[in-house]
């Protein structure tokens, strides 16, 4: 790659419970990465069910393009890409306009939707032609569901858009579906990463709903010239599709030269794999419910989801109140803490939505006969214990099913910042972990708008960009025995 003129790339990262604005360049083969702009995202109730508020998520949108403007100097924007999280989808009408706020994917409409769903498809034949893990708010079961509770809303609908693809089209007036996150959907067929008609006909969803499917670079359309005119930004902006799933651009920026290694997208959620050339369809990977989820340049992201810092940020948003304690004072109080004493599956089905997440850790100790957890440590080293074991466990699935050997695990996202998971990590593990970047999603963003401007030419060449930006941090395994005799305790107790 030479040097190129500078420009700048404006890339929206919105998680579940934040977003941010980060505008990015390429200067020197290093990428340049600077936050302008944060806000806060959160599930609403409207009318007894759990939505997101697109008109603020939107408004939000605005003010970061009028701060990236104001802060961005003589560099021109080049084009803006945005990443979300999966599943969730908005209802478009006739007129292109959203038709309901989009359910969230806690919503509990969905409870019991995919028994209803296997008696008309059966389990084993959705599995092998889309190749997705099976979570009870998948879009084709959030879909089912929106069928039978608001059949008129899905009869009024013209187009289904997943989050990204929404705001993308409040940006451009433009409609497409990208391709990495249309594939979380299980709508997707893995083999021909088309639509999987054969199931949405069988399902009796009108097709009309499923729109055109683009990939990481597409060029939606130029930015509407109202929002232009409002935000201050210059009308010939690109809007983008980037690997528009959070995990995607997260996965192209792993900062690795080898093809042997597994990563763990590590946030609210935590994501498992490894990166595969061809989907994994086999009676293992449905039997232990991994996913094929689509990757840049036709890649797949064989992963399993694992609940990740949401039980932690659960305890903490219930604890508000009465623990003060900031994030390393309650990482301190755990490590006072006898280790291995409490251990939980962290993707139990009580810890999705729990009312209170302290009390159904609580309840599921008292249950498997283990000691309760009185004080704040006591929760937080258990959390990060069992963490850690069942990183090994799906470590030890994914060593069944790799076509390649894994000799490191890397860290990747927020998560790479907690230095003691990432310890517990390596030890349970028994490899490697390099932890970095932490702004993985951003950066992948970022490189897949630069790529589409000519940048780049292949992730070879994105990968290598990063890692001369970053300095990883290696953790190197310990105390392997006492790992592997915890371990053994973790599998019996997760198998009972």
């Amino acid at each position: 790659m030479t040097r190129q003129a500078q420009q700048a790339h404006l890339a929206f990262d919105i998680g579940a419970t934040s977003g941010r604005a980060l505008l990015g360049s390429i200067d020197d083969q290093r990428v340049i990465l600077r936050e302008v702009y944060r806000f806060p995202n959160a599930m609403e109730t409207v009318d007894g069910s759990l939505c997101w508020n697109s008109d603020r998520l939107f408004a939000e949108i605005k003010t970061g393009i009028s701060a990236a403007v104001a802060s961005c100097g003589g560099t021109p924007i080049n084009s803006i890409g945005v990443d979300t999280w999966g599943v969730d989808i908005g209802l478009l009408g006739a007129d292109g306009a959203l038709l309901a706020q989009p359910l969230a994917y806690r919503d509990r409409s969905t409870d019991g939707m995919m028994d209803e769903v296997f008696t008309l498809f059966p389990r084993s034949d959705i599995y092998s032609r889309t190749g997705i893990q099976f979570l009870q708010f998948n879009t084709l079961f959030q879909l089912y569901a929106l069928k039978k509770y608001h059949p008129a809303l899905l009869d009024q609908a013209h187009a289904l858009v997943f989050m990204p693809d929404l705001i993308n089209h409040m940006l451009s007036g433009q409609i497409a579906n990208e391709y990495t996150i249309a594939s979380t959907s299980q709508f997707l067929n893995a083999s021909n990463r088309d639509w999987d008609w054969t199931l949405i006909d069988a399902l009796d969803f009108p097709s009309q709903l499923f729109g055109e499917i683009v990939h990481p670079g597409a060029s939606i359309g130029q930015i509407r010239g109202a929002i232009a005119a409002e935000t201050g930004a210059n009308a010939s902006i690109r809007i983008l599709t980037v690997a528009s799933h959070d995990t995607a651009s997260a996965v192209a920026a792993v900062p690795s030269l080898s093809q042997n290694f597994a990563y763990i997208s590590s946030g609210t959620w935590s994501l498992m794999g490894i990166e595969a050339h061809q989907p994994i369809i086999t009676a293992d990977t449905l039997r232990w419910n991994f996913t094929n989820e689509g990757g840049v340049e036709n890649t797949f992201r064989v992963l399993k989801n694992i609940a990740g810092m949401w039980l932690l940020e659960e305890c903490r948003r219930t604890w508000s109140d009465s623990v003060p304690a900031s994030y390393d004072e309650l990482l301190a109080a755990a490590m006072t803490e006898a280790p291995f004493a409490r251990l939980i599956d962290p993707d139990a089905p009580e810890f999705m939505h729990p009312d209170s997440m302290p009390k159904a850790i609580h309840d599921m100790l008292l249950r498997t006969g283990q000691p309760a957890a009185h004080t704040y440590g006591a929760i937080v080293r258990c959390i990060f214990e069992s963490l850690a074991l069942k990183y090994r466990a799906v470590l030890e699935e994914l060593l069944c099913i790799t076509p390649h050997p894994i000799d490191i695990i890397h860290v990747i996202g927020g998560g790479s910042r907690n230095a003691l998971l990432c310890q517990w990590t390596a030890n349970a593990c028994g490899l490697p972990v390099v932890a970095g970047p932490a702004e993985a999603t951003a950066i992948g963003n970022i490189m897949m708008q630069a790529k589409a401007a000519g940048a780049f030419d292949t992730l070879g060449t994105i990968r290598r960009t990063i890692l001369n930006s970053i300095s990883p941090v290696t953790y190197t395994p310990q105390d392997s025995s006492r790992w592997n005799d915890a371990f053994g305790r973790y599998q019996a107790l997760i198998h009972n």
